[in-house]
């Protein structure tokens, strides 16, 4: 059984018995750390499993373990620690009687995209020939990504125990320059696949990753839905917060020229 097989079946099974915990709990914010500990899974098994040199498939099982190790323990903190998201409450509420259904093939949804989006870490471990220069250049780029990602969880998770904040927008830190930078810094991560299996068979399919990340977070899974919750929760604050930041690439606040 190939390697791409084995993390299609894993993944559909862990979404299944993720489904069916939160079937018991009503909380599907499980999902995105199902997702995000299938990543780190995926990452080391490609580099195990692929034809790399050794010192190229330790590098990308250490990046993505780290990368997404973090991210499954601080959603996981959030989603044991609170009430169940507000994007998948509105999922809850729209779908009424057919929630578990629709939760069903929405976490189904979700194994299909952990192999989808595993792709480059399957690409990057076939590279026979990687090219030195850049995959220290890579992990360059990743270390600066997981530092400025890091950061940002930790300024909004700082600003929300303040219970003075409620009903605000987190205006500290990264924060003050983008209303997103924690997806920003996610995009960031994905330009080190590319350089990382720069040389190889699929180095120049690699450059979707980025490509395709930027998509799905600006346009489909990230940005519209956090908005969106942002607007129902926070109304007004929130809308003079989108006038003065920008949405996504870091930039100087309006508010600082005033």
């Amino acid at each position: 059984m190939s390697s791409l097989m084995i993390v299609a079946i894993a993944s559909s099974i862990a979404m299944l018995l993720t489904w069916a915990w939160q079937q018991r709990t009503k909380n599907a914010g499980i999902v995105d750390v199902a997702w995000a500990f299938g990543m780190m899974a995926a990452g080391p098994w490609y580099a195990y499993t692929g034809s790399a040199p050794l010192s190229l498939k330790v590098s990308l099982g250490l990046l993505v373990a780290a990368w997404f190790l973090r991210l499954g323990i601080h959603l996981a903190s959030r989603v044991f620690n609170e009430a169940e998201d507000g994007r998948y409450l509105a999922m809850r509420k729209a779908l009424a009687t057919h929630a578990s259904l629709g939760f069903l093939v929405f976490f189904i949804l979700q194994a299909g995209f952990i192999w989808v989006l595993s792709l480059p870490f399957f690409a990057v471990a076939q590279n026979t020939q990687p090219q030195p220069v850049l995959v220290g250049l890579a992990l360059i780029i990743a270390g600066i990504a997981l530092w400025g990602e890091a950061t940002a969880d930790r300024q909004l998770a700082k600003f929300r125990q303040n219970s003075a904040n409620r009903g605000k927008s987190c205006r500290e830190g990264w924060w003050r320059y983008s209303r997103h930078p924690n997806y920003f810094f996610e995009w960031l991560h994905w330009f080190a696949y590319p350089l990382m299996g720069w040389g190889g068979e699929y180095q120049y399919w690699l450059w979707l990753a980025p490509a395709v990340m930027f998509t799905f977070l600006y346009f489909f899974t990230g940005i519209p839905f956090s908005e969106q919750q942002a607007l129902r929760t926070r109304g007004d604050d929130y809308r003079q917060y989108q006038q003065s930041t920008s949405m996504f690439f870091p930039w100087r606040s309006k508010s600082d020229s005033r």
